[in-house]
C-alpha cells in the first residue's frame, strides 16, 4: 500500500490521463482493462479532464492488500482515495459491466456528480449467473494459454473473432494487438476470481447501495446485442433503482465502446450535463 498525507491506501491504481474540463472517471469491466475506453477517450478529452483507471487487481493495477476482500465497499474506497490523489472531487464516472456496478455504488454513496453505466452488473438473477459465466469462464480459461499462443491467435481473423464474440457485437473492429492485450488482461488479473465470486450471491439478494431512489444523475445503457449480461436485466435495475434514465445502444455487444463510440459518447455527455443543469433530467 503506498501513502496519502500519512495514510495508507488501499491500492494506486494505474491510469492514463488527457483533456481538461471537468473530471471524468472510466471504469472497465471484470477481466478487462482501461483501454477498453480507447475508442472513445479522444472524443471524450475535447470537453472532459479524462482519467481511464484500471479497477484494484485488474489491467496493471496491484490488487487490495492481502485480507482485505474484494467488497463493494472496498473497491469504492480505493477508487475514491485515488480521486484525492489525482486531486479530483465528486468527478463524472462511466463504468461497463463490473465498472458500471461499482459506478452506482459511487453515485449512491455520494463520490461522484453523475454516472453513467453502460451494461452493469450488480442486477443479476441467478440464470442471469448461468449466462455470464457460460461466456467468461471460456475466455479466462483460454487466457491461461502460453502468452505466444495468444498473440499468434490474435493475429488470425478467426482468432479475434473467437476471442472478442462474447464481448464485442463486431469483433472484426479490434486488431491483433488489442485483442492480444484483452486476453493478457484476462490472464493476468489477480483480482478476476475474487470479483467473480463476489457477484454470485447479487444474484439472490440486492445491496442495499443499488435499491431505492437515484441520488445524482444516473443513465444505463444497454447493448441490444449484449451476450454476457441481457438486455432485459436493464428492468430489474429499473424496478430496484427509481429514477434513473435508460439508453438502448444499438448494435452493441457487452463493451459498446468500440462497436459504437458515437452512442456512447452521447450517453455519456447527457448524463454529465444534467448534473451540471444543462439538460432537464
Amino acid at each position: 500500500m503506498c501513502e496519502l498525507f500519512g495514510i495508507k491506501m488501499l491500492s494506486e491504481l494505474a491510469y492514463t490521463r488527457r483533456g481538461q474540463g471537468e473530471p471524468l472517471v472510466l471504469l472497465h469491466g471484470i477481466g478487462h482493462r482501461h483501454g477498453a475506453y480507447d475508442p472513445v477517450i479522444d472524443e471524450l478529452a475535447k470537453d472532459f479532464d479524462v482519467i481511464a483507471a484500471d479497477l484494484p487487481g485488474l489491467g496493471d493495477s496491484p490488487g487490495l492488500p492481502e485480507g482485505v476482500p474484494y467488497t463493494t465497499e472496498n473497491v469504492v474506497r480505493a477508487l475514491a482515495e485515488n480521486f484525492d490523489r489525482w486531486g479530483i472531487s465528486r468527478p463524472h464516472v462511466v463504468g461497463n459491466s463490473l465498472g458500471g456496478m461499482f459506478s452506482i455504488a459511487l453515485a449512491q454513496l455520494g463520490h461522484v456528480r453523475s454516472a453513467t453505466c453502460l451494461a452493469p452488473a450488480g442486477y443479476f438473477r441467478p440464470w442471469n449467473l448461468l449466462r455470464a459465466g457460460g461466456t467468461l469462464l471460456p475466455l479466462k480459461l483460454g487466457s491461461y494459454l502460453p502468452a505466444s499462443a495468444l498473440r499468434q491467435f490474435s493475429k488470425l481473423k478467426f482468432g479475434r473473432k473467437f476471442i472478442g464474440w462474447s464481448l464485442y457485437a463486431h469483433p472484426e473492429r479490434h486488431d491483433s494487438a488489442s485483442t492480444f492485450a484483452d486476453s493478457m488482461a484476462m490472464k493476468r488479473g489477480p483480482g478476476f476470481w475474487a470479483y467473480f465470486v463476489r457477484c454470485i450471491p447479487l444474484g439472490f439478494s440486492t445491496p442495499r447501495v443499488f435499491r431505492g431512489v437515484a441520488t445524482v444523475p444516473i443513465t444505463i445503457a444497454w447493448g441490444n446485442k449484449d451476450r454476457v449480461l441481457h438486455p432485459t436485466q436493464a428492468l430489474l435495475a429499473r424496478k430496484r433503482l427509481r429514477g434513473i434514465s435508460f439508453v438502448g445502444l444499438l448494435d452493441c455487444g457487452h463493451v459498446p465502446m468500440a462497436d459504437s463510440p458515437t452512442q456512447v459518447v452521447a450517453a455519456i455527455r447527457n448524463t454529465a450535463a444534467k448534473a451540471s443543469g444543462q439538460l432537464n433530467a
